[in-house]
């Protein structure tokens, strides 16, 4: 059987052509306002806007949305931040997930432990963390694995963590190789790319 190619889909802001997973997705809700699509599964007719908050926000200046589906649309206050909190949203899932599944270690001792075992493919580090404790735990990935075979998310506060972990006080995690941790890696670097773009 013949394998399918990624999805490619133009960013109407550039008119680049990407692959779908290098863009967001916007749709039209029932009372005529843009709203994300972070999974690009929403019935309708859609627009395609690179995965930057800075593209999303020109979007929005630039009347984008109402140019592309020919009609006058309603834009909430604050669309790139809308995106970002959907997008964190989508993220703390995929890690509750992952504890659920065993592929999220918590607790610095645990994650120094993963770590030594060489099968981590993510360290989450709260953002409001002890700057020395994340450093050091940093470090200490980077001389026992290749620093470009894991992922570091550091966009998430420590409160988040807690609320979507269902712990106290979550500073430092790991994800492992597995469907489940893996998943959560693909959230994280979306989110990523969407804050860095």
């Amino acid at each position: 059987m013949k394998q399918r190619g990624p999805k490619i889909r133009q960013c109407a802001l550039s008119k680049e052509e990407k692959e779908a997973k290098h863009l967001i997705r916007f749709v039209l809700s029932p009372n005529n306002e843009i709203v994300p699509d972070i999974d690009a599964k929403a019935e309708g007719r859609g627009v395609w806007i690179s995965l930057s908050q800075l593209a999303v926000k020109e979007g929005a200046k630039k009347n984008i949305f109402s140019k592309s589906l020919s009609c006058q649309v309603k834009l909430p206050k604050d669309l790139a931040q809308e995106v970002r909190l959907r997008l964190e949203q989508r993220l703390l899932g995929a890690l509750g997930l992952a504890r659920k599944a065993g592929q999220l270690i918590i607790g610095g001792a645990k994650v120094r432990s993963a770590i030594e075992k060489g099968n981590v493919i993510a360290l989450i580090s709260a953002s409001d963390g002890a700057l020395d404790g994340r450093k050091k735990i940093l470090n200490m990935a980077n001389s026992r694995l290749n620093e470009k075979s894991y992922l570091h998310i550091d966009i998430l506060h420590s409160d988040q963590l807690d609320l979507a972990l269902g712990r106290e006080n979550v500073i430092h995690g790991a994800l492992i190789a597995g469907a489940a941790g893996e998943a959560a890696v693909n959230r994280g670097k979306r989110l990523i790319r969407y804050i860095n773009n």
